[in-house]
């Protein structure tokens, strides 16, 4: 097979979709297939690399560092270059042309859904109303679109459930995985202070500013806490000014991966509050370094917490800081203990082999034009022979 996996509002310092990119894409190598990356970029370049040739294509900025690919039909350009078996798409918004396209070309597409809509549109648009009527609508576009819908969570299943009944667009839970060897376990620090980490993107759909203010919280309660951050974002200020005087530490983005694996491990608790996330990757990174995570009590990161490898509380600063104290308060080894085990369940073996499957089903099911043309010129040659 060639799955061609197609990106937008991922970059060089994109953090979990990236990830999940890359580790699928090694996934896919090593079991024998081919890949193909479509992403935007500053440039028009072709790259070959052990994963897969990856295709750069320009494209301009929209906002917090994001490039997003605007002209759909340059990605059929490259996707009839190709000839890929099946599609894998992580965008709702600019790739739903390249859906119909392949639709008509006979390729199977999977739609990765990344976010909910119906939670993160009236955070931008600030109307609940009109935001839930036009992300039902758009939904039910998708759904139409797509051969398949992934999701990562039940969090992220409840958005299109109702729908899959109704329109019978089939969707697949498949959740993601960690590389287990990458971030090895540790028993933390050895000093009195209560160290916290926040790993992930400084931009409000993320509520890294839930994160920082738990600190806060805490230092105003008395507690001997050092919180630190790696990221960067849009409202990095904003949320350093929500720290000012607390021992909040900002160390913007860090491509060392090395670096912040250290950091998780050397973290007594990490914070990873969002209550609108769909999974969860930097949950799954703090755990498999043995460091517990408190979170919010909704959404598809509280799905990996269990009660032995962390909690969940309300998305307010003071409920997590209680949270986040009563996590502190537990036995430090079988706490640790616990969350490495807990990661250990979400190896990132077992996504891929779920993923070759819906791939390998989606093949199955349909037929590619170039595929049926290619037999139908056999078939002519071979009368052609007998007949000669």
């Amino acid at each position: 097979m060639l799955i061609a996996q197609l990106a937008n509002f991922v970059g060089p310092t994109s953090g979990g979709m990236k990830t999940a990119l890359e580790a699928l894409a090694r996934g896919y190598v090593e079991a024998g297939h081919d890949r193909l990356l479509v992403a935007p970029g500053p440039y028009d370049a072709v790259t070959s690399t052990d994963l897969g040739d990856v295709v750069q294509l320009r494209a301009p900025r929209v906002g917090g560092g994001y490039r997003l690919i605007l002209e759909p039909w340059r990605v059929t350009d490259v996707l009839t270059r190709y000839r890929p078996t099946s599609l894998e798409v992580s965008d709702k918004f600019t790739m739903l042309p390249v859906s119909r396209w392949a639709r008509r070309q006979g390729i199977g597409t999977v739609l990765f859904s990344h976010e909910r809509l119906d939670e993160y549109m009236p955070t931008y648009t600030g109307m609940d109303t009109t935001s839930k009527v036009s992300t039902a609508l758009l939904n039910r576009m998708l759904v139409r679109s797509f051969d398949q819908v992934l999701v990562t969570s039940d969090y992220a299943r409840h958005e299109f459930e109702p729908l899959a009944a109704t329109v019978g667009c089939p969707i697949a839970q498949v959740p993601l995985g960690v590389d287990l060897d990458f971030f090895p376990p540790s028993l933390g620090h050895r000093d009195d202070t209560l160290r916290l980490v926040h790993v992930g993107r400084l931009s409000r759909e993320k509520s890294p500013d839930l994160a920082v203010a738990t600190a806060v919280e805490l230092h105003r309660r008395g507690f001997d806490v050092r919180m630190d951050v790696y990221g960067d974002g849009p409202h990095r200020a904003e949320i350093e000014a929500l720290a000012t005087g607390a021992p909040v530490f900002f160390h913007g983005h860090v491509a060392d991966r090395h670096r912040i694996g250290r950091a998780l491990r050397e973290a007594d608790v990490a914070l990873s509050v969002c209550p609108r996330e769909t999974f969860g990757l930097a949950v799954l990174e703090a755990l498999a370094s043995g460091t517990p995570v408190v979170t919010a009590d909704r959404g598809g990161a509280r799905e990996l917490i269990d009660p032995m490898c962390g909690a969940w509380a309300p998305a307010h600063p003071a409920a997590l800081a209680d949270a986040v104290i009563d996590v502190a308060e537990r036995p430090v080894v079988a706490t640790r203990r616990a969350a490495r085990e807990r990661a250990e369940q979400f190896p990132w073996a077992r996504t891929i082999e779920e993923m070759l499957e819906l791939h390998e089903s989606l093949a199955r099911e349909t037929t590619p034009t170039y595929l049926v043309a290619r037999s139908r010129q056999r078939q002519a040659a071979r009368r052609t022979r007998r007949y000669a």
